[in-house]
């Protein structure tokens, strides 16, 4: 089995060879096939810059893996911001020792998210460090915005509806299943979010500010966007979404889905007069089945300390704050 080597990293044969052999063969179009330092791209009006870094294992999961999320991941972020994808950067750091079959795997899979989302991959870069055949992506990207405003943080508005696409916690729990050897059916989220976007921009839905939903889950996500838009929030706990197995998952080992990290879902801040037309224009998607309003934004309140910014009214009818999350949830988890 043909595998990494330092060699691939010197910037000489081998290292054309790497990029030939794999990232040419399955990455190739009119930006990349030149060969050169910079792409030259053809921006006009405002543009959306995101970048983000993918560290995940395993590298390969039920639902997706690395290549597939680390497309996802920043095409989401510039999604969530009202834009379109265009243009794609990857940075790969290859461990020596990993295998070209699997890293072929990754580069097939990134190609097919690329496409999906209409995003081109224009820019890309490979080192090589020592280690035990990991992998490791960077990627950044571009979107333009064309006539709309950006969707900012802070637009949320006291009375406006909560709403969130799905069932929460998928992603995390499939990779904790993975690391533990426990057989179940749970499967990522990992998914390109541009079909929620469209059907809400052809029901002419006015989203107030919204988020993909991913590290720390939708309580450190919604206090995030509470704390821009200087609002409180209260939720109901019996509307909070998790599928029976996520559910039985969580409560086997103890864990909170507010806390759980995702790959494919939305939370959005519509105004309340639009929230049930958003809800069934969502679940009219297939990411968006179970899309399900979950509360209400608030004024602020002086008077409260600022952990009770997130209250969610349980289930027994008392009320408790949602704090973000503090300190590590799962590490190496996108």
């Amino acid at each position: 089995m043909k595998k990494t080597v330092m060699a691939h990293g010197s910037g000489g044969t081998q290292t054309a060879a790497l990029i030939a052999e794999v990232f040419a063969k399955h990455l190739s179009n009119p930006f990349l096939d030149k060969m050169e330092d910079a792409a030259v791209l053809p921006l006009q009006g405002p543009c959306v810059f995101s970048t983000d870094s993918f560290v995940v294992d395993p590298v390969i999961f039920p639902g997706g893996d690395i290549g597939k999320l680390a497309v996802c991941g920043t095409v989401n972020d510039l999604l969530c911001m009202g834009a379109t994808p265009r243009w794609l950067s990857a940075g790969f750091i290859l461990e020596e020792g990993l295998p070209f079959d699997l890293l072929e795997e990754i580069a097939r899979s990134m190609k097919s998210a690329a496409d999906e989302a209409g995003i081109v991959i224009a820019a890309a870069d490979t080192k090589v460090v020592e280690g035990n055949g990991g992998l490791f992506i960077n990627t950044s990207g571009i979107g333009t915005l064309g006539r709309r405003a950006p969707i900012r943080a802070n637009g949320g508005q006291p009375g406006d509806a909560v709403l969130v696409s799905g069932h929460l916690g998928d992603h995390h729990a499939c990779i904790l299943s993975r690391r533990l050897a426990i057989e179940n059916g749970i499967r990522s989220d990992c998914a390109i979010l541009s079909p929620l976007l469209s059907v809400l921009r052809r029901n002419k839905i006015n989203i107030h500010a919204m988020r993909d939903i991913t590290r720390g889950g939708l309580a450190t996500v919604l206090n995030e966007l509470c704390l821009a838009s200087g609002v409180r929030c209260r939720l109901e706990e019996d509307l909070i979404p998790t599928s029976p197995e996520v559910a039985a998952f969580c409560g086997i080992l103890g864990l909170d889905p507010l806390y759980m990290g995702n790959e494919g879902k939305l939370l959005l801040f519509v105004p309340e007069d639009q929230a049930e037309m958003a809800v069934n224009a969502l679940r009219r998607t297939e990411a968006g089945l179970h899309a399900v309003k979950i509360g209400n934004l608030l004024a602020e309140d002086p008077l409260l300390p600022a952990r009770a910014r997130v209250l969610i009214q349980t289930r027994l009818g008392g009320q408790r704050p949602v704090d973000s999350l503090s300190g590590e949830g799962l590490p190496r988890i996108c």
